[in-house]
C-alpha cells in the first residue's frame, strides 16, 4: 500500500492507480534508476532481476519491496541545496550496491522522480566501481533523460564523493 505521501503527491500531479507507472531506466547491465515504486511494481523489478534496491526518501516503503528475492535498503537523504547529500550516507549505498554488482547481481536505486538523489547515488556508485566523477555523471545522464547529475547542488556532491571514496579505499588521486 502506497504511502499517504506518495497518495497525495499523485493527487496533486493527477497521477492515477492505472497512469501510476515505473519509470526505470537502464544505467549499466547491473545499475538501474527509477523513480518511486510501490508494490504493484515489485513484478516489473523482480523481471529486471534486481536483488538490491537502494532507496533514497523518508518516505516509508511498501512492505513487498523487501521480500525475497527482494532486498532493500533505506538511505534517507533530502534533495536540497541546503541540506547537502552526507558523505557518509553514499558511502552506505555505495558499500551495499558493490558486492551486489560484483557477484553480477542488479540494483535499482530510487527517490522520488528518479532526477537527482537516485542520481547522486547510482554516480556514487559508478564512482566505488572506478569510474571518475565526470565519466559517472555523464553515463547515468546518458542513460536517463530525466537525470540532472550537473544540478550544482547535486555535481558538487558526486565531485566531491570521488576524493572521499578514494580516500577512503586507501588510494590516492
Amino acid at each position: 500500500m502506497a504511502s499517504i505521501v506518495r497518495k497525495l503527491r499523485n493527487r496533486r500531479q493527477g497521477i492515477t492507480e492505472e497512469t501510476d507507472i515505473l519509470d526505470i531506466s537502464k544505467i549499466t547491465d547491473g545499475l538501474f534508476v527509477s523513480n518511486w515504486p510501490i508494490a504493484k511494481h515489485e513484478p516489473e523489478i523482480v523481471g529486471y532481476g534486481i536483488e538490491l534496491i537502494i532507496c533514497t526518501i523518508w518516505e516509508s516503503q511498501d512492505k513487498e519491496l523487501n521480500q525475497p528475492p527482494l532486498k532493500m535498503i533505506h538511505i534517507r537523504m533530502t534533495d536540497a541545496p541546503f541540506m547537502p547529500l552526507p558523505m557518509s550516507q553514499l558511502r552506505r549505498g555505495v558499500e551495499a550496491a558493490l558486492p551486489v554488482l560484483e557477484a553480477d547481481g542488479r540494483v535499482l536505486v530510487f527517490c522520488k522522480s528518479g532526477i537527482h538523489r537516485s542520481v547522486a547515488m547510482a554516480s556514487c556508485i559508478l564512482i566505488g566501481q572506478g569510474y571518475s566523477a565526470e565519466e559517472a555523471m555523464r553515463m547515468v545522464a546518458d542513460a536517463r533523460e530525466i537525470a540532472d547529475p550537473y544540478k550544482p547542488h547535486i555535481r558538487k556532491r558526486i565531485e566531491k564523493f570521488e576524493p572521499y571514496w578514494n580516500e577512503q579505499q586507501g588510494h590516492s588521486n
